[in-house]
């Protein structure tokens, strides 16, 4: 007699032996296509051969899915397309019946925020790009725009896929599309964790983020032979491609870190300042910091002489909540310093001028670098402040060769074009066409505010007596001179460069106590909280500058 199974429990009644009077004991059947979709998703997940997965934990790295885990929320995690294959019929590629097409793509949730995320995994063809797995994450990128939620790519790639040709290289033109498309509509973030080379490069420097690790990323066109052979120049793929080069070198990467874990935790932070689109503002966040705070460092910058460095981080992480403050391109232009902070809970985007280096001084990585960050800022409705102590542009014929003009026009762009509340204090010297670029008034400053010690003026006191006193200061005596000179600078200071100059003539909108500003700050932004509505105004795509 044929076993009996229950279509809805999925049991089968056993006999049980004669004499007893207890119910049939039920055995659970394990339906034919329910084991066979087991199996098949279980070989899926695991990703590679196994010496191929035991390869790349020897390197020191993690597989494509526990990079995922470390990044969402436990138990978050979506996955789409796992079972899609290449469509590659040559070199024995489809009959390898390779599942996900070395790509992990889905949703997963970030802080409790949805994010998309793909994953790329060495062990299925070294991570190589194929149609398919373009396909994939073209589809992801598309999903995230309609779902207004942050794209997050983890690179870790051999580049495209020799046996599918052209076909492969198309493949990163639907991704450079999107990565184009999507710019300023959701953030986007870049994580290379291994190799990324050839046009491979290209989508992440067109994200907003780049993060790499040291000793285990790399990023370039050309690799070392390659340029050998080309220009007879011997490097080694850290040295031409590696975190360190591109963090402080090419400013192609803006964060980096000493291992993956950490990488992820960076990422994490980022995104706790980051809106999901540019639909909604930034995420607030309650703080127990009184915005009342005295700054008493503010007072004693007061007194210190306009000539000598000190690092404008110490202003920030004074001014911001809970002395937090994200820097962003750390290594890179040091002269200017970038990041995210918050005012009263609210994120802030700030640009500062660092006299720690160069004296602060705009040159054309500092320009770049400023005028980017400006323009993420716009699209993503996050306010801008911008700390000022500049004595003027960097001076040089590399310079002047290299394109300041056109380079310095960018920040100046940038900042004019931002519409979103941008606020501005001027903490010691604001001298010539610097200070006219670093969102001063008639820039489109909303509040311009300025410390009693600040000296506004078209060029430092001490260069401009030289000039307008030329031949007073050569006609008295030598042992006169210093002190003429001294004396000179101090009535220009006093007439030309004085904060209550600038401010009688509305340059400056108010002066203000120096312990003071985080107070004034925070009200200020207030002021200017409804602005700007999120989504209300046109689509700005973050070009890389």
């Amino acid at each position: 007699m044929a076993d009996i199974i229950d279509p809805i429990t999925g049991t089968k009644e056993e006999p049980q032996p004669s004499g007893k009077k207890s119910h049939p004991k039920k055995v659970r059947v394990v339906p034919e296509s329910l084991r066979k979709f087991r199996e098949v998703h279980a070989a899926a997940e695991a990703g590679g051969p196994p010496d191929k997965v035991e390869a790349q934990r020897k390197k020191g790295k993690l597989t494509a899915r526990e990079r995922i885990a470390y990044l969402v929320d436990e138990g978050s995690f979506m996955e789409l397309g796992l079972l899609m294959e290449s469509r590659c019929t040559d070199f024995g590629i489809k009959d390898k019946h390779i599942k996900g097409d070395g790509v992990i793509t889905g949703f997963g949730r970030i802080g409790g925020r949805p994010a998309a995320i793909f994953s790329e995994d060495f062990t299925q063809l070294g991570g190589s790009l194929g149609r398919t797995h373009a396909d994939k994450i073209a589809k992801l990128m598309d999903m995230a725009a309609d779902a207004r939620c942050p794209v997050i790519g983890i690179l870790d790639s051999g580049g495209a896929r020799i046996q599918e040709g052209v076909d492969s290289l198309d493949g990163y033109g639907e991704i450079f599309y999107r990565n184009t498309k999507y710019s300023g509509v959701v953030p986007q973030i870049s994580v290379i964790v291994g190799p990324c080379a050839g046009g491979a490069v290209y989508s992440p420097a067109l994200t907003d983020f780049v993060f790499m690790v040291r000793g285990m990323s790399n990023m370039f066109v050309t690799g070392p032979e390659v340029v050998k052979a080309a220009t007879g120049e011997e490097v080694d793929f850290e040295t031409l491609g590696g975190a360190t080069t591109h963090a402080s070198k090419s400013g192609v990467c803006h964060f980096v870190a000493n291992s993956e874990p950490d990488c992820y935790r960076q990422v994490k932070e980022l995104l706790s300042f980051l809106p999901q689109s540019r639909f909604e503002a930034a995420p607030a966040l309650e703080t127990k910091d009184p915005a009342a705070r005295k700054v008493a460092l503010m007072e004693k910058l007061c007194e210190v002489d306009p000539r000598k460095p000190y690092r404008v981080n110490h202003i920030v992480w004074w001014l911001s909540d809970d002395h937090k403050f994200l820097e962003v391109h750390h290594d890179y232009a040091k002269n200017i310093v970038i990041g995210f902070i918050r005012l009263g809970g609210q994120v802030v985007g700030v640009i500062a001028n660092n006299p720690a280096h160069m004296a602060g001084a705009l040159d054309i990585n500092a320009s770049d670098k400023a005028a980017r960050f400006i323009r993420f800022l716009n699209s993503f409705n996050i306010p801008i402040l911008t700390l000022v102590d500049v004595p003027g542009y960097w001076p040089g014929v590399a310079q002047e060769h290299g394109g300041i003009i056109r380079h310095g026009a960018k920040l100046l762009y940038a900042y004019a074009e931002a519409t979103v509340p941008k606020i501005t204090l001027v903490l010691r010297k604001a001298y010539g066409g610097a200070y006219i670029a670093m969102s001063s008034k008639l820039m489109g400053g909303d509040i311009n505010f300025s410390l009693p010690s600040a000296e506004i003026a078209v060029m430092g006191p001490r260069g401009a007596v030289e000039i307008l006193y030329s031949r007073q200061i050569k006609e008295a005596k030598e042992e006169e001179r210093e002190a003429l000179r001294v004396k000179l600078a101090k009535e220009y200071s006093d007439k030309f460069a004085s904060p209550y100059q600038t401010a009688s003539m509305g340059s400056v909108d108010e002066v203000i106590e120096p312990t003071e500003a985080r107070s004034r700050l925070i009200a200020a932004f207030r002021l200017l909280a409804d602005k700007r509505r999120p989504g209300e105004q046109p689509r700005t795509g973050n070009i890389p500058l």
